[in-house]
């Protein structure tokens, strides 16, 4: 299957002996046709183009994505706690909602126990479907970190003192 571009130029994608290709009738082309299918052969460009085609294809979604389930493994009370589909249009910005639900929580926890939260972060992971080759949000994972203040603790008690005197005098108003 060789195309030919210009004067004598031939397609650097096409698979296949050129000459052959050129010198051979069209019963014996699609005899070598008919022969390469019995053993499987493809042609590579042909196949790439089907591969793009369920890919890209609008409305196409192969069995793996069509019974792709969300749920979620904490212990806390959020969203997705049982197994549901999610168009995939729509996860990335579901799966986002989830884990802020996740920091919120984080926040009331805090504001509850007389803690400050320190940091939170959210890290949304992708993966490949491997049956169709998609790139599909896969789930998402949200990291707390909270510094709860207790006055009752011994350590809580000798930890002020330290900083008391280790900042006592650092500012001196030379003003009065």
């Amino acid at each position: 299957m060789s195309i030919s571009i210009g004067s004598g130029f031939s397609n650097p994608f096409s698979y296949g002996n050129d000459l052959q290709n050129i010198t051979q009738t069209p019963y014996e082309k699609k005899l070598e046709e008919q022969r390469k299918e019995d053993m499987g052969i493809k042609d590579p460009v042909e196949e790439s183009i089907e591969k793009f085609k369920k890919r890209h294809g609008i409305g196409c979604e192969c069995e793996t994505c069509k019974n792709r389930k969300y749920k979620d493994g904490s212990d806390e009370m959020v969203s997705f706690k049982s197994a549901q589909h999610i168009p995939r249009a729509a996860v990335a910005s579901r799966v986002r909602a989830h884990e802020q639900e996740h920091v919120s929580n984080a926040y009331k926890d805090a504001e509850m126990n007389n803690g400050k939260v320190i940091r939170a972060s959210v890290a949304i992971h992708t993966a490949i479907c491997p049956e169709c080759g998609r790139t599909y949000v896969s789930g998402g994972t949200t990291t707390t970190q909270i510094k709860y203040y207790n006055e009752d603790n011994q350590y809580q008690k000798d930890l002020k003192l330290q900083d008391s005197t280790k900042y006592a005098g650092k500012n001196v108003d030379y003003g009065c």
